[in-house]
This record gives structure tokens, C-alpha cells and sequence, in this order.
């Protein structure tokens, strides 16, 4: 049993709460339009024998949560897509990676050398990719490095809270720059190969995907403008 997604009620009552989750609905779908609205009315959540989704998942509060998210992401970080055309159809595995510091800030005019490395992913994320004949999709992030860069990290006021770290941003609190940012899709790489395959030949179609992301990032890098526009 399954239960779809539907259009908010406005005349039924749900309390300051509802009411604050129905606003936020509508917020949604005056951002989305048709299309978004269509799209959540597609969304499913399986149901256990006491009628709710066993992984505690409320579509009412997911598509009311959607209206912040939807808002930054197209007026505050302002992403925009290249190739996303090529995404296919069916399933993929997403070969991702976004730049990162490897010793915390360096300033903020960054072009893409070795300061930069490439997030890890291993031969176990290949090996299911070649077993289950999944194109792998590179994609590489631009941006999200530079939203909060790390001035300076209070490591042992950190240990004291069991945080991994306690970075000091330019902002000084919690709250991201209004960087823009750029989602760069590369063309579906397929590998032939079985899951028996050696970690040595999984590595090498590893480094064939890291490669890919590194094209794209280059590409991104030297066509904007600033990392805020």
C-alpha cells in the first residue's frame, strides 16, 4: 500500500502548526508551479500495517520543507546546470566530487591546481557499477568549497565538544556566502567488466572516472566569472 502526495486542504483545520504547513506548501508550489506540483503528486511512501511510512518519512512536511530549500537554491546560490541533457534515463551511478581544501582556507580567488584534490571514491563503488551494467555520471560541484571557507579551526575547543572541527568563517556564524553555484554533468561512462574484476583493473576505470571530474572542474572554473556570479 502506498499513499501519493497531495494538494494541501485549506479548509481543514490543522492547528497553528498546519496552518504554518499548509503556508509553507503553498510557498512551494508558488515557486515550483505546475511542474513541481506534478512532480510531488508522483512521490509514493510505502506503508506499514499501522498506516505509516515505516522510515518515518511525511510527504505533508517533506513538500512544506521543500519551500526554503527550493528558495535558496534559486534566488540565494542561484545554481545553475550544464549538461544536464546528458543525464540518461534509468539508473546511474553519480561519479561526484566538488573541490576541497586539504589544509583549510587559503583565500578566495582560487583557480584549480594542486591546492585542490578530488573527493575519494573507491573500487567497491566500481565494482557495483560494473556488476550492475550502471553507467557511472561524472559530476562535479562548483561552489560549495567556497561558501564557508575556514578562517581558522578551534581544534581543541572542538575535542572539548566531541566536534570533528570548530571553523571560524567569514560570516562568524553557522551561515553560508551567496556564492553561486555550478553543477557541471559530463557524458555516462560504461565499463564492461565483471564484479570478479581485480581491484588494479577497478582502480584504473577509477581513475578514468576522477579524470573526467577533473575535466569538468577545469572547464568550470575558467568559464565563470567570480564566485559570485
Amino acid at each position: 500500500m502506498s499513499t501519493a502526495l497531495v494538494r494541501y486542504d485549506e479548509d481543514k483545520p490543522r492547528g497553528l502548526f498546519g496552518r504554518l504547513r499548509g503556508a509553507m506548501q503553498k510557498w512551494a508550489l508558488s515557486q515550483g508551479g505546475p511542474e513541481l506540483e506534478a512532480r510531488l503528486a508522483r512521490l509514493v511512501a510505502p506503508q506499514n500495517e499501522y498506516g505509516v511510512d515505516p522510515f518515518g518519512l511525511e510527504l505533508d512536511f517533506a513538500k512544506a520543507a521543500i519551500a526554503p530549500v527550493l528558495w535558496l537554491y534559486r534566488n540565494y546560490f542561484r545554481v545553475e546546470t550544464h549538461g544536464i541533457e546528458q543525464v540518461p534515463q534509468g539508473r546511474v551511478a553519480a561519479g561526484e566530487t566538488i573541490m576541497v581544501f586539504p589544509e583549510g582556507t587559503r583565500g578566495l580567488n582560487k583557480t584549480y591546481d594542486k591546492r585542490y584534490r578530488l573527493q575519494e571514491f573507491g573500487s567497491g563503488f566500481m565494482r557495483i557499477a560494473v556488476e550492475t551494467q550502471t553507467p557511472v555520471l561524472p559530476v562535479a560541484v562548483i561552489g560549495a568549497e567556497e561558501q564557508a571557507p575556514a578562517l581558522f579551526d578551534f581544534k581543541q575547543v572542538a575535542k572539548i565538544f566531541g566536534f570533528p572541527a570548530l571553523p571560524i568563517t567569514p560570516t562568524l556564524v553557522p551561515f553560508p556566502l551567496p556564492v553561486k553555484y555550478h553543477l557541471w554533468f559530463g557524458e555516462p561512462m560504461r565499463f564492461s567488466g565483471t564484479a570478479h574484476d581485480d581491484d588494479a583493473e577497478l582502480e584504473r576505470k577509477v581513475s578514468e572516472v576522477k579524470r573526467a571530474i577533473e575535466t569538468l572542474l577545469k572547464r568550470g572554473l575558467k568559464s565563470r566569472g567570480s564566485i559570485f556570479r
